[in-house]
């Protein structure tokens, strides 16, 4: 009986881990892209407003 309820804890705590580093994974390439956003595409705003 204990085993089956373990079995079923560890399953339910590893689905719980693999959200948690998927939503990690996401985070992390949201602000890699948003930083190579910023970093490269941000320059025609300051040619634009050196011209001003």
């Amino acid at each position: 009986m204990m085993d089956g309820i373990m079995n079923c804890d560890g399953g339910m705590m590893m689905w719980g881990m693999g959200l948690f580093w998927l939503l990690i994974l996401i985070v992390m390439l949201l602000t890699a892209a948003a930083l190579v956003k910023y970093l490269f595409f941000n320059n025609r705003r300051r040619k634009g407003r050196e011209g001003d």
